[in-house]
């Protein structure tokens, strides 16, 4: 029997990546990769470009098609649907002093978070439109639609051109998507830019078709990079993923939504109906890089430390906010190495980087927990990171709890993938598609590594400002 091929297609920061997939079992069968620009502003039409690199060779074999973006960019189109400008990527901050003002013009943190789930930060489409607004503001007046990155693309796929599509995922994370009605909130947009856009039709269901590419296959919604990797990493209501790259995130499927007015939180949508709450840090793999320099080792030579270290470093601890930090929301934070001694040795500060950057994750677990009001069940560990043995060994003594490493993978493309042949089916579930090399690690919980590190963590509080002239490299 002939196999039928699904296409699912990450378009991150870096680069495009597209993958050629089995529909039945999953299974990788090609995969492609098509370099982006740098810089957090980027014309979008170079993303086409790296989408007809990437994908293009698949487009005639596949039976279903998908994209996965990265989150909150805005792409600014005029009544012609050409680019008014470069797109403002997530990881421009110039937009921060206009989040906190509207933040202030919804009535405060609290307000905000009970209509769009999340506070809004600089990374958030709106923030960056109200920039453009008082920056810009001929480029303003000619935008007439806003699109996420993924829509863009899903648009350019499309055979018939003739409308323009999103995922609730994704626009949960734009500022003007209301997660209390489940709509647009055209209202935010005028206040943002100061006038309303067309904006993209949101998909009904999540495994709604939204169109046919030009060689005939399904075109399904599409969603956001972080939606895209829960379902790549086929994660359930009351899962956990720690994504080790250079921030962390831990998110959760939720049944329910969340409003957090602490702003640690952020209350998206999921791609399969439900809610995918996420807590981010601004230092995870980055405290590995740390260690590794400060030591003189590679990242094997730091986990070979480490492990070797005790548990509880000696009674050292790493409070590791090297950039400032996020969760907790201290930003102009430094790192903080408490409990040294003439005794203290390398394999200590080795371990104690592994176990300050377990123990900052723990945050981000406790913080879904307490908005959710659902214990983690599960927790899986992702990302460059999670390859550290280190991280893997010591991950389920510092959280207390076995935690699942899957393999290797390129989990937003294949999250894509999944939609498109969920899409392609029609069913009320995603096909269920075996985690593919994961394995589970089991230790004997060292919970007075948390109770240290917390004690530090809340003892440090008010130490937020750094000495004149000490800034961050970015």
């Amino acid at each position: 029997m002939a196999r039928t091929t699904v296409l699912g297609i990450d378009s991150s920061t870096q680069s495009t990546k597209a993958l050629l997939v089995d529909a039945g079992t999953g299974e990788v069968l090609a995969q492609r990769r098509a370099p982006h620009p740098d810089g957090t502003e980027v014309d979008p039409r170079a993303w086409l470009a790296a989408l007809d690199d990437a994908a293009g060779p698949f487009l005639a074999e596949a039976a279903a098609v998908s994209v996965g973006g990265q989150q909150h960019g805005m792409v600014a189109l005029d009544e012609h649907d050409a680019v008014v400008r470069d797109a403002l990527l997530w990881n421009d901050t110039r937009s921060a002093p206009q989040a906190r003002r509207l933040v202030e013009e919804m009535g405060g943190a609290a307000a905000c978070a009970e209509e769009l789930g999340s506070v809004l930060v600089a990374s958030m489409t709106s923030t960056k439109l109200r920039w453009m607004a008082e920056h810009e503001p001929e480029h303003a007046a000619r935008t007439h639609r806003v699109l996420l990155p993924h829509d863009y693309l899903s648009h350019h796929l499309d055979a018939d051109r003739s409308s323009f599509f999103t995922d609730r995922g994704d626009a949960s994370g734009t500022g003007y998507f209301s997660t209390r009605t489940g709509a647009w909130d055209h209202a935010l947009v005028e206040q943002a830019l100061g006038h309303d856009l067309e904006l993209p039709q949101v998909a009904t269901a999540p495994n709604a078709v939204m169109g046919r590419t030009a060689a005939g296959a399904v075109l399904a919604a599409g969603t956001g990079d972080n939606m895209a990797a829960a379902l790549g990493v086929t994660l359930g209501p009351g899962d956990v993923s720690l994504s080790i790259g250079t921030s962390g995130v831990a998110a959760m499927v939720s049944e329910t939504r969340t409003a957090d007015p602490s702003g640690l939180v952020t209350g998206f949508a999921d791609a399969t109906g439900r809610y995918l709450p996420m807590a981010t840090t601004l230092n995870a793999a980055r405290i590995l890089e740390f260690g590794a320099r400060v030591l003189g080792v590679d990242h094997a030579g730091l986990a070979e430390l480490a492990l070797a270290g005790r548990p509880g470093a000696g009674g050292v601890t790493l409070l590791p906010y090297l950039d400032g930090e996020r969760t907790p929301d201290r930003p102009e934070a430094r790192a903080t190495l408490h409990g040294m001694s003439s005794r203290t040795g390398r394999e200590d500060i080795a371990r104690a980087c592994v176990e300050g950057l377990l123990c900052s994750l723990a945050d981000g677990v406790a913080a879904l927990e307490r908005a959710t009001g659902t214990a983690a069940e599960r927790i899986l560990l992702i990302g460059g990171g999670a390859q550290s043995e280190a991280v893997r060994r010591l991950a389920p003594a510092v959280l207390g709890r076995p935690v699942l490493v899957p393999a290797p993978a390129e989990y937003v493309a294949l999250g894509a993938a999944r939609q498109a042949a969920w899409a392609l089916s029609g069913e009320d579930e995603p096909p269920a598609w075996a985690l593919a090399g994961a394995r589970q690690y089991e230790a004997e919980p060292t919970p007075g590594v948390l109770e240290a590190y917390r004690t530090l963590r809340d003892r440090t509080a008010g130490w937020s400002r750094p000495p004149a002239g000490a800034h961050p490299q970015r």
